[in-house]
């Protein structure tokens, strides 16, 4: 299924008070600055700290989405954690409120458990969750949540719950596999999202939706530019740029160095602040970043 336009998400990253509660008022508004520079709004991703947010904070902060005006549909909420009920509390909110779909990480703790039983969990939150609206893109990130989602369980659940499963963000990092579910699945309509904008326009030709990156908190205009003109001749070079930004905060701490950035460029300390386990960048990483960053010419218009 080709994609005449890409699409490009941002896993959100999460602002805290000093007192580490979620800071509501400045989420609101990093989500405006996403959205008015034309990227989908990924929230509870993994650079949102989500796995460091309880059930109710995440509650709180979708409502303020939606209460601020920002377009459900613009949404795709991270829901799936370890708990089954949370899972589907989640997804069932998220659903009811008019959310485009949820991203799902399978359940993480326990290593090892095969197919059968991650078929079984993605087949009980859709049961029990039990609305025809809900939409599914799962989440595979073996590298962190050491589950991965192989192509012969995409394949059951998708046969098992066409209308429910609807796409797979990838982010092992490996093109193979992101090629080889394109291949497998592209056709039927399922969207297949890169989980690095390094991927985009490999992602797009090969018949890819686009990509849910983490650098999309900083860079949104760019790589959303290069979902809608992917096909144009000066691509390539489009992708080069990307990559360029990209390398520079792969230096670093990645979620540190988002947030890093995104004080510096609005001019609000508060965004440096991380939920523990997580720290911030010191001095000098800091001092680092913002150096690479000059170099390659790089800004946020519009952000403070």
């Amino acid at each position: 299924m080709s994609h005449e336009n890409g699409r490009v998400w941002s896993p959100v990253i999460t602002p805290f008070a000093a007192d580490l509660s979620p800071d509501i008022d400045l989420y609101v508004k990093h989500c405006r600055w996403l959205a008015d520079n034309d990227v989908g709004l990924a929230v509870f991703g993994t650079n949102s700290e989500a796995n460091s947010l309880g059930l109710e904070e995440k509650t709180q902060l979708l409502d303020a989405l939606v209460e601020a005006g920002i377009a459900a549909d613009r949404l795709m909420p991270g829901t799936g954690v370890c708990a089954l009920p949370d899972t589907v509390a989640l997804t069932r909110h998220a659903v009811r409120i008019g959310v485009s779909g949820v991203l799902m990480l399978p359940p993480f703790y326990y290593k090892g458990v095969g197919d059968e039983g991650l078929f079984r969990y993605y087949s009980e939150v859709m049961e029990r969750v039990g609305d025809s609206r809900l939409r599914i893109y799962l989440y595979h990130i073996p590298a962190v949540s050491q589950v991965p989602l192989s192509l012969d369980l995409i394949g059951r659940l998708l046969e098992a719950y066409p209308n429910n499963i609807v796409g797979l963000k990838d982010s092992s990092g490996d093109w193979a596999n992101t090629q080889a579910v394109i291949e497998r699945f592209g056709a039927q309509g399922f969207d297949v999202y890169a989980g690095s904008e390094t991927f985009l326009l490999q992602t797009l030709r090969a018949g890819g939706a686009g990509c849910i990156s983490a650098t999309a908190n900083v860079n949104p205009r760019a790589i959303s530019q290069l979902g809608k003109t992917w096909r144009a001749d000066d691509a390539d070079q489009q992708q080069a740029a990307l990559v360029r930004i990209r390398k520079i905060f792969e230096r670093f701490p990645v979620i540190a160095a988002l947030k890093a950035a995104t004080a510096r460029y609005s001019q609000d300390e508060q965004w440096a602040v991380l939920r523990p386990p997580l720290v911030e960048l010191n001095p000098q990483q800091r001092e680092d970043l913002y150096a690479l960053l000059d170099e390659a010419g790089f800004d946020m218009p519009g952000l403070g």
